[in-house]
């Protein structure tokens, strides 16, 4: 996904798509607007009450009694404590509607996220995602609120300023009125330039996001090459780049608001001369032009209010865009409307001619595989770097679709089952081992979410943890940190086994999982992966061939496919690639430990 594009949709078009979020709060919003009726009538009631005063008092004063007074005040007061009521409505509740609507929105775009594909992540930078999901939906809740509220409102009061103000005067309602289109056509000019500018905004706050991330993730490599002033440096740029965006945004604003406040100016100028004429020819009275020039203050308030109300109406576009351009992100790997349950299980898998390219290569990664794995068989993959043996592996719980042929697993098309079926009976174990901010027990317990502590407890004594855990101060509540780092990598990895344990799933796939430890701790782990490994299909992918031995068949892949397969025994009497690799690798032991 390219999160710098800068073209827009249509508003029109947003606005489609947002509008939905209203239907579960439509009852909310009907009585938000008619506390929004309730306060506009405040506002248009008093130029009508000042104008009888002064009306009396020009022209009956005898009629301006105690009374009459004392009446109007108290109309107004009245209706000042309705408009309180009215206006507390929508300022909490109004806003809270708001934010559940940000609420909604941010629960569809967190779900739509864990749908997309690994191919999806692999071009896109999570701190953009993060901006997204966090800041971007901010404004949508002041947008959410205030779009219907703020039109509505300049909707009533303009229409009613119009019609009283024709009763008064219709040559100066028509002069004013007049200049009110060519005020909002200038202003408008400014609408595409302050919505490129806060998205451009957004885009480099994602990256910013990003820098940040990625620095703080990585802070022991930063630290270890003394390269703070590096990371310093890149956040810099970064940061100027953004301040050079704010400028444009800041920019825009400036002209966009100079604009409203010159045709302030023209408006009130063409009332205040056009009115004097009028006066002095006798067109209209003290009182007529004392209640105009109020009706003109409320006419351009809301006038001034609506067009200022385009810069958050542009923010709240501009979160709604970013927000779509997520959700429209198509699901590649999605369940057919007809996709069964996955059960009972036994394990066998089958590659039948299955070939596989990633969607903006030229050639195949895979090409025309086939492969027969029986329930309960350990089945090991060797190869150089870029073979793709991860890639096969990957296939079968379908974190990618096969291009050409197909993955069985018990007869079963893996495109024809659920996904959530079929991962639920695949167990992984890999290389770079992530654990979730929690304790131990939370992170073994992710294998199956529910577990009782002896469940919890079992899986970490199967998988060679338990002993470590216990030494532990907190035990099984100890916090690993961010990502596991107050941990080994052979802590973490039995930990991830002990998740595995607890799937108990039949077919398990190991990535390398002991290629990053040390010699003792690849021991332990190696024993908790061959006691996790009876019983079940079992795919391993082996840096370290002797960890592979053992294994029923061994399978050799190059660029060209299976080159070689079969036991540890029979390859290295063959004398092909795998006893060529073998050799190297026993090599490469031995004058490890000799210079060690």
């Amino acid at each position: 996904m390219d999160t710098d594009k800068i073209n827009t949709h249509k508003t029109s078009y947003l606005l489609k798509r947002f509008v939905p979020y209203f239907r579960k709060y439509k009852g909310t919003l009907a009585l938000d607007l008619f506390c929004a009726t309730l306060t506009t009538l405040c506002d248009i009631v008093l130029p009508v009450l000042v104008r009888y005063l002064t009306d009396l008092a020009t022209n009956d004063l005898a009629g301006l009694t105690v009374r009459a007074i004392l009446v109007c005040g108290g109309i107004y007061l009245a209706l000042r404590i309705i408009d309180m009521a009215a206006n507390y409505y929508m300022a909490y509740v109004g806003h809270v509607m708001g934010a559940r609507i940000e609420t909604d929105m941010r629960t569809d775009l967190f779900a739509h996220m864990q749908e997309l594909s690994y191919s999806y992540y692999s071009n896109t930078k999570i701190g953009q995602l993060m901006s997204r999901i966090t800041t971007d939906l901010f404004d949508v809740t002041e947008f959410a609120h205030h779009c219907p509220e703020e039109y509505y409102i300049a909707a009533i009061k303009i229409s009613a300023a119009f019609a009283i103000l024709c009763t008064v005067n219709v040559p100066l309602t028509i002069i004013i009125f007049a200049i009110i289109p060519l005020m909002v056509w200038c202003s408008m000019k400014f609408k595409n330039r302050m919505r490129t500018a806060f998205k451009k905004s957004r885009n480099q706050l994602g990256e910013i996001n990003s820098q940040v991330e990625d620095s703080l993730l990585g802070v022991r490599v930063v630290k270890s090459f003394a390269n703070e002033d590096v990371e310093k440096e890149k956040f810099d740029e970064g940061n100027m780049s953004f301040l050079d965006v704010k400028r444009e945004t800041y920019k825009s604003m400036a002209a966009f608001q100079s604009t409203t406040r010159i045709f302030d100016g023209i408006m009130y100028i063409a009332v205040v001369v056009c009115g004097a004429f009028f006066m002095k020819y006798g067109k209209i009275n003290t009182g007529d032009f004392i209640a105009y020039l109020l009706y003109v203050v409320i006419l351009l308030a809301s006038v001034r209010r609506l067009v200022e109300f385009t810069e958050q109406f542009q923010r709240g576009m501009t979160g709604i865009e970013r927000f779509i351009e997520v959700m429209d992100e198509p699901v590649d790997i999605d369940d057919k409307p007809d996709a069964t349950e996955l059960t009972e299980v036994r394990g066998e898998i089958k590659f039948e001619a299955a070939s596989f390219r990633y969607g903006d290569a030229d050639e195949d990664v895979l090409t025309d595989i086939d492969l027969h794995i029986r329930p309960g068989e350990t089945v090991a993959l060797v190869g150089p770097s870029g073979s793709g043996k991860t890639t096969l592996c990957n296939l079968i719980p379908r974190f990618y679709d096969v291009t050409s042929g197909a993955v069985t697993i018990d007869g079963n098309d893996v495109r024809d089952v659920t996904t959530q079926s079929l991962r639920s009976h695949i167990g992984m174990v890999q290389q770079d081992v992530y654990l979730f901010s929690g304790t131990i027990r939370d992170n073994i317990e992710y294998g199956r979410p529910g577990a009782t502590d002896e469940e919890v407890e079992y899986a970490a004594k199967l998988a060679g943890a338990h002993l470590f855990i216990s030494e532990l101060p907190g035990g099984y509540n100890t916090y690993v940190g961010e990502r596991g780092v107050k941990l080994s990598g052979g802590q973490k990895q039995r930990i991830s086994i002990a998740r595995v344990f607890l799937k108990n799933p039949p077919i398990l796939i190991l990535d390398e999982a002991t290629s990053a430890l040390d010699n003792e701790s690849e021991r332990i782990v190696q024993e908790s992966l061959s006691t996790l490994a009876k019983g079940r299909t079992t795919l391993t992918i082996a840096h370290r061939l002797t960890t592979i031995k053992n294994a029923k068949i061994i399978l050799v892949l190059t660029d060209n496919g299976i080159e070689e397969h079969g036991s540890h025994d029979e390859l290295i009497a063959a004398g092909g690639l795998y006893s060529k690799l073998y050799r190297l690798y026993s090599d490469e032991r031995s004058g490890y430990t000799v210079g060690d």
